[in-house]
């Protein structure tokens, strides 16, 4: 009977051991998902000027517009970045009441801070980047960009410049995207080296000066939308 007690007793003892064992191991990790690859938006080979309500806001908030060339140029892409900048494309997004500058402001073109929780395109993304640059993530990677959308209107992007290429950030779309598979034509951005932008090779130099839309619309341009107009 002892043998038999001793027998079962060291059964007992490694089936808790094992069971031990088990619940200490850590769960297996699902696999990350694989960063993204996109292409680098092509120069136009020539300066730019920014649009007038973005040299207005660089009046209004002169540090707002600085390049600090000590940052990198590009954002090294790892997945504790892709993730942080997919969750913040979201929340703003989520976040802030698109409206048009009319309405806001009573002007058809101005850049700021969506303060009050309303903005249009460019507002939402000065929004992520400001959210970005918080967290961590060097400014001077992420550009500011004027767009023709799909409804031949101004509209302003963020370009997330990375070593694995160039993605956007837009209000239209919550999902973060390369640069050319969004449909637009890429006009022009705010520059690397100082505060003259830079033309790029997806559009036409100067052609545009605004870029107020705000809401979308099925079937065409969204209410207050200006059409692609030359620079003034």
């Amino acid at each position: 009977m002892g043998d038999l007690r001793t027998a079962g007793s060291r059964r007992l003892a490694s089936a808790l051991l094992c069971l031990g064992l088990a619940l200490a191991a850590p769960a297996r990790a699902e696999a990350p998902e694989p960063l993204p690859v996109a292409p680098a938006i092509a120069l136009g080979g020539e300066d730019d000027r920014p649009t007038t309500a973005w040299k207005e806001f660089c009046h209004r908030l002169p540090a707002e517009c600085e390049v600090n060339t000590a940052e990198p140029e590009l954002l090294t892409l790892t997945a504790e970045s892709w993730a942080l900048i997919k969750r913040i494309n979201l929340q703003v997004n989520e976040t802030i009441q698109q409206v048009t500058d009319q309405k806001h402001w009573g002007v058809n073109d101005r850049w700021d801070y969506p303060d009050d929780g309303k903005g249009d395109c460019e507002d939402i993304q000065l929004l992520k980047r400001r959210l970005l640059t918080e967290a961590g993530l060097p400014r001077r990677a992420m550009r500011m960009t004027v767009v023709i959308d799909r409804r031949d209107a101004g509209h302003a992007v963020l370009t997330v410049r990375t070593d694995r290429g160039d993605f956007i950030l837009d209000n239209e779309t919550d999902l973060v995207l390369p640069w050319n598979k969004t449909g637009y034509d890429f006009v022009k951005r705010e520059g690397s080296d100082g505060l003259a932008w830079v033309a790029l090779g997806g559009g036409e130099p100067n052609r545009i000066v605004v870029a107020s839309r705000s809401v979308s619309g099925a079937g065409g341009p969204a209410a207050g939308a200006p059409t692609a107009q030359p620079i003034r």
